[in-house]
């Protein structure tokens, strides 16, 4: 790891820029070298060889292309640059797609400080690090079984389709399982018109009704 980390940061909101610059600028080994409004604009600044940056702190909701699909498309040209995730967000959606992205850490805007710049030098290192809420709920998702749903239930549907109904059965919206899954939204309504045909129901609501009747959600 170099003795001065680069980091980029990538925010919308300018008081959030403003903080953390100021915040980098107390330490001795790290260094802001561009700033970014949008996600275009930081998939710009991190994949150009004069900005270099070694850190993305990047924010999730920005105008156009957003945080998840921008650590997408920087660590697909730049696959050295890691990512740290630091928003307002702590849903389950918004983490595991930004996992799925390849971001390597996930904190939320109100962390302290020191924890703010250790998350930074950690993901620098390669490691994966999040906020204590985020972390304790990553690992309730891979302890529970609930969203494992067994192949004898609903075997007229293919695997994904069974993820779909139970997301579905836990009051997700398309939206949602579009981010939780990495699908399109597009790609969900599809799956979500295919389950209705093959329950034979009318729409997602009497879906949802027997998942539910089968023990799922």
């Amino acid at each position: 790891m170099p003795d001065r980390l680069r980091v980029l940061i990538a925010d919308d909101h300018p008081l959030f820029r403003d903080g953390l610059r100021m915040l980098l600028a107390t330490t001795e080994d790290l260094d802001v070298v561009a700033e970014a409004r949008s996600g275009e604009e930081a998939i710009a600044m991190a994949t150009d060889e004069s900005c270099n940056p070694d850190v993305v702190v990047m924010d999730l909701k920005m105008p156009g292309c957003n945080g998840i699909e921008a650590t997408r498309r920087i660590l697909a040209v730049a696959p050295d640059v890691h990512v740290l995730i630091v928003t307002m967000f702590e849903d389950d959606a918004s983490v595991f797609a930004a996992m799925r992205a390849g971001a390597r850490g996930y904190v939320l805007k109100d962390a302290a400080q020191e924890d703010v710049l250790r998350a930074i030098r950690s993901v620098a290192r390669g490691d994966a690090i999040f906020s204590p809420a985020i972390a304790t709920r990553v690992l309730d998702s891979f302890a529970a079984v609930q969203h494992a749903v067994p192949r004898e239930l609903f075997p007229m549907l293919t695997e994904r389709e069974r993820e779909i109904l139970a997301a579905l059965a836990r009051g997700s919206s398309n939206s949602d399982i579009a981010d939780e899954m990495d699908l399109t939204p597009k790609t969900v309504r599809n799956y979500v018109s295919a389950i209705l045909s093959k329950l034979q129901v009318v729409d997602r609501t009497q879906a949802v009704l027997k998942a539910r009747e089968a023990g799922l959600g």
